[in-house]
C-alpha cells in the first residue's frame, strides 16, 4: 500500500483562489485535494476542518486553458522569439509557459552601433548589425551580457553592456 506524500505549497491569496480550478486540470488524488482544499479554506475564510469527497468538485475529467499537456510543441526559433527555458518576454505569457517573465527594460545602441550576437561570447555568430540609437528591449543580464530582443517579434539575441544605454525620457 502506498503511503500518501504530503503536498505542501505556498501560495498567494490570488493563487489560492484559483486553485479548484487548478486541481481539477492536475487531476490530483481525493487526499492531495482535499488537503489543497483546507489550505484554500483556510486562507479564504480562516477555518480548517475535514472534506468529504462531495466538498471536492471535479468539473470535468478533461483539462481546458492555455496549459495543458497535449503531447509534444514545436520549439520556436530562439533567434526570432525571446523565449529561453527560464525566461520570456511578458509579451509571451499566456503563450508559452516558463518559470519566469521579463517585462523588457528599454536601452538604446550607443555611437558606433552594436552586433546582435547568437551567443554570449566574442566570436559569436553575428544575427544582425544594430544602429546608433535603435532601441534594444532588455530581458536578462548575465556578466558583461545583456539578452533581448528589438521587438517581441524578433530578433532575439546577446548585445555587450557596453554597447547599450539607458534611454533618457
Amino acid at each position: 500500500m502506498l503511503t500518501p506524500t504530503p503536498l505542501i505549497l505556498s501560495l498567494s491569496k490570488d493563487q489560492a483562489q484559483r486553485l479548484p480550478s487548478l486541481v481539477a486540470s492536475l487531476h490530483l488524488t481525493l487526499r492531495q485535494a482535499q488537503g489543497e482544499r483546507r489550505l484554500v479554506d483556510e486562507l479564504r475564510y480562516g477555518k480548517t476542518g475535514a472534506l468529504s469527497h462531495d466538498d471536492v468538485i471535479f468539473p470535468d475529467s478533461h483539462p481546458a486553458g492555455p496549459f495543458i499537456l497535449a503531447g509534444p510543441v514545436t520549439r520556436p526559433d530562439p533567434r526570432t522569439v525571446p523565449l529561453r527555458g527560464d525566461v520570456a518576454h511578458i509579451g509571451l505569457a499566456g503563450k508559452h509557459f516558463v518559470p519566469h517573465y521579463a517585462v523588457p527594460q528599454p536601452r538604446a545602441v550607443m555611437p558606433g552601433g552594436a552586433p546582435l550576437l547568437a551567443d554570449p561570447r566574442e566570436g559569436a555568430e553575428v544575427l544582425v548589425a544594430l544602429a546608433e540609437g535603435d532601441s534594444f528591449e532588455v530581458l536578462d543580464i548575465t556578466g558583461q551580457w545583456a539578452w533581448g530582443c528589438l521587438s517581441l517579434h524578433g530578433p532575439v539575441g546577446y548585445v555587450h553592456l557596453d554597447r547599450i544605454e539607458a534611454v533618457n525620457g
